[in-house]
């Protein structure tokens, strides 16, 4: 959920923005005005920040704001959601040890960020990354109150992680590659960020309808992932057989 706010995927239908309420205001006015009237309408909704990006693009194909964090909390942390997404068993397959420093970028309301806590132990660190300060107060908030004093907040920018150099172990990007605006020049960035044999794990979504996750035009195929962080200097190592509507891809520098 970094984009503008972050990641979106486990739900089909963000809060209705000022911005998109003043459009279909227009809209309701500009009726009358005939093809002309409703072509500039949907070149204006074209703009609208759920806008998927054109294949082999490096923009995010879906970016939405985050700043209402109770109703991002029932979406991304509705405990059915387990039984698709199998955060534990990612987390496990990522063979994270104690005392390890893991990024979780673009972190949402926390949803894999206990789980990353648990697997470094008290002795390692969770650095929680969002651009929505919302979110971050609420990253706070939630680590307190399970206990978790190893997960630090970090408030990032859309354009830079704000991550310490050469001070992170593996950088989680779960449900959110898909929502990083201009990849190829954020995805350099994260090498100043590895220690050395650090890694790279990326969890977003297959290609095609599936009953989870957003439309079809907002994913981004395996391969594209693949050689976008190619391009960034980095060589793919694992892909662990998780999920049924994601792909799991580890990578590490070249």
């Amino acid at each position: 959920m970094i984009a503008r706010g972050g990641r979106s995927d486990v739900i089909f239908r963000p809060p209705r923005s000022s911005r998109l309420l003043r459009l279909m205001r227009i809209v309701r006015r500009t009726c009358r005005a005939g093809a002309l009237g409703l072509l500039l309408i949907d070149a204006q909704c074209a703009a609208h920040d759920a806008t998927p990006a054109a294949r082999g693009s490096d923009r995010a194909t879906a970016t939405y704001s985050f700043g209402d964090v109770d109703y991002w909390s029932k979406i991304f942390d509705d405990p059915k959601r387990d039984a698709w997404q199998k955060p534990a068993e990612v987390v496990g397959a990522l063979h994270l040890q104690p005392g390890q420093t893991v990024a979780d970028l673009g972190a949402g309301t926390g949803y894999f960020t206990r789980y990353l806590a648990a697997a470094v132990g008290p002795t390692g660190s969770v650095l929680a990354v969002e651009i929505e300060p919302s979110l971050i107060d609420h990253l706070r908030m939630r680590a307190e109150r399970e206990g978790n004093p190893n997960v630090v907040p970090i408030l990032a920018s859309p354009d830079n992680p704000r991550l310490p150099a050469g001070g992170v172990d593996l950088i989680l990007i779960a449900d959110t590659y898909h929502h990083l605006d201009h990849r190829t020049r954020f995805l350099p960035q994260l090498h100043r960020t590895l220690r050395a044999g650090g890694r790279v794990a990326i969890v977003d979504w297959k290609s095609g309808e599936l009953p989870q996750g957003p439309p079809p035009d907002h994913k981004l195929p395996r391969q594209q992932v693949i050689d976008e962080m190619r391009a960034a200097g980095f060589t793919l190592v694992d892909e662990p057989d998780i999920l049924e509507y994601q792909y799991v891809l580890v990578f590490k520098t070249q």
